[in-house]
């Protein structure tokens, strides 16, 4: 028995102001349905792509009753799916994308297909390894990958070459390359000898290859590079390839203060 169609705004301020308690916008009801993050569901928005009630909607925020609205991308009805959580230790080789047109190994390899609604949190680049998140729930995602929440991400790294924690203060001050400051919330040096030295660093913002361009301005090519821990969960005993669900007291804990359904 279909769901009943009920009334909607289409993104006018007149539909915002409308919208109910009951109602979520257009880019989280895609996300929650597994479909893709937040901010590829505004874009599919804009696209034109998606309808409510038949509807043609393009102004992302636009409100929908989970409950009494039928929302389509492309003419096919979306519903929301279970939230899944995924921590998932990235081997080197694979690319964290859904879908790959050079035909290299991706994330979703990894993992049941049944999941395949589950999209990556973040990235880590082909030449890296370590902890990963998956999900199908766009406000962990949010939570997550944000800078305004404060979520540290921790991370090993093998250079080549002798590094002193001294050679380390630009990273920490900030490094303007272009348009972009590269900058480490933390840094120190584990270990070195002339040969190399293992540096551990942590990152508040995932820019792309940011270690790997802070290090190559700072002299020293990096060998290796793994993600050991996202906020409070730790890469702990898993390994590379491997994956496990996430306990609802690990994903509540990027939720202060919130009560996560």
């Amino acid at each position: 028995m279909g769901r009943q169609k009920g009334q909607t705004g289409t993104g006018s301020a007149a539909g915002r102001e409308a919208a109910s308690a009951g109602t979520v916008r257009i880019q989280k009801y895609l996300s929650d349905a597994g479909l893709c993050s937040r901010r590829a569901g505004e874009k599919m928005v804009e696209d034109g792509r998606v309808t409510i009630n038949g509807k043609r909607i393009t102004r992302p925020g636009t409100p929908v009753d989970p409950v009494r609205d039928v929302v389509a991308v492309d003419g096919t009805e979306i519903r929301p799916q279970k939230k899944r959580y995924l921590a998932i230790y990235k081997p080197m080789g694979y690319v964290c994308t859904r879908a790959d047109e050079m035909g290299r190994s991706i994330l979703a390899d990894l993992i049941p297909p049944e999941w395949a609604s589950v999209y990556p949190v973040g990235r880590l680049d082909r030449e890296s390894e370590g902890l990963i998140f998956m999900t199908n729930d766009g406000d962990f995602c949010l939570r997550v990958t944000h800078p305004r929440y404060g979520v540290l991400k921790k991370y090993r790294v093998t250079v080549r070459g002798k590094v002193e924690n001294r050679d380390l203060r630009p990273a920490l001050e900030g490094i303007r390359l272009g348009r972009e400051v590269l900058r480490a919330a933390s840094a120190r040096v584990l270990a070195h000898d002339f040969s190399g030295s293992l540096i551990e660093m942590d990152l508040l913002e995932g820019r792309n290859r940011e270690i790997r361009r802070i290090m190559k301005f700072l002299g020293h090519k990096v060998e290796n590079l793994r993600r050991i821990q996202i906020g409070p969960i730790k890469l702990g005993s898993l390994k590379p390839g491997k994956w496990r669900v996430l306990q609802d007291s690990e994903v509540a804990q990027f939720f202060p203060g919130t009560r996560k359904s």
